[in-house]
């Protein structure tokens, strides 16, 4: 594959055979960032479980410090007081079973989040297969599932993002933009890479954490040592 001479300019900066210490992985990428567009920063990191099994999933959500540098749009399916308790909260789209037709019928996805509560769960099972795949389904897990709609709403506003282990046994996840610089993306990173080893199944063998990279949106990925966090 051949790179354009920004990315080949990066290149010559990494050591491809070291390890990282996170702050001076977190500032080659801000040095590798070049794009003449604000670049997110994204860390995959992969981990020493079995993801065939139920028991070695790893998923969660975190509120980051700083954020993501993203505009979230919030879909909130619910009813009643709760859709008002939506509204009240800033969440972009509000409703129930109209929405689930629009997205069923219009292939609509104008929205990054959906939230629900568990009593429209039965509705919104019916677009699973089309939610699903997408990411947006709806999950208690990740606090998507809940009758707080107003912290579910405002978490997710403030920054919150969800990790999960794709088939490869790798979760990617952002952790800012480049214009946030090296203090904010360092706490963020941090906060992240915390909630992830708290995640940790209890039918996890050996290294949990085999490798993590930095990297952002047009640059290299960056080794880091996984035990200096």
């Amino acid at each position: 594959m051949k790179h354009g001479k920004k990315y080949n300019d990066s290149l010559k900066l990494i050591d491809h055979l070291k390890q990282y210490d996170p702050e001076e992985a977190v500032d080659l990428v801000l040095k590798t960032g070049k794009a003449k567009f604000d670049e997110t920063v994204e860390i995959s990191v992969r981990l020493g479980v079995d993801p065939r099994h139920a028991d070695q999933q790893v998923r969660g959500a975190v509120v980051l410090p700083h954020g993501t540098g993203r505009t979230i749009r919030v879909l909130v399916i619910a009813k009643g007081d709760k859709a008002k308790e939506a509204e009240a909260a800033g969440a972009d789209y509000v409703g129930a079973e109209e929405m689930i037709q629009k997205i069923q019928q219009e292939n609509w996805f104008d929205f990054d989040v959906c939230v629900a509560t568990p009593d429209m769960m039965g509705m919104i099972g019916r677009i699973g297969r089309i939610l699903g795949p997408k990411g947006l389904m709806p999950n208690p897990k990740s606090g998507t599932v809940t009758m707080d709609i107003t912290r579910a709403v405002n978490d997710i506003k403030a920054g919150k993002v969800e990790y999960r282990l794709d088939k490869t046994a790798i979760i990617h996840c952002p952790i800012g933009k480049v214009s946030f610089g090296k203090e904010k993306l360092q706490e963020n990173l941090n906060v992240l890479v915390d909630a992830i080893n708290k995640a940790k199944p209890a039918a996890a063998k050996g290294t949990y954490m085999r490798s993590v990279y930095l990297s952002s949106t047009m640059g290299p990925g960056i080794r880091v040592n996984p035990l200096k966090f």
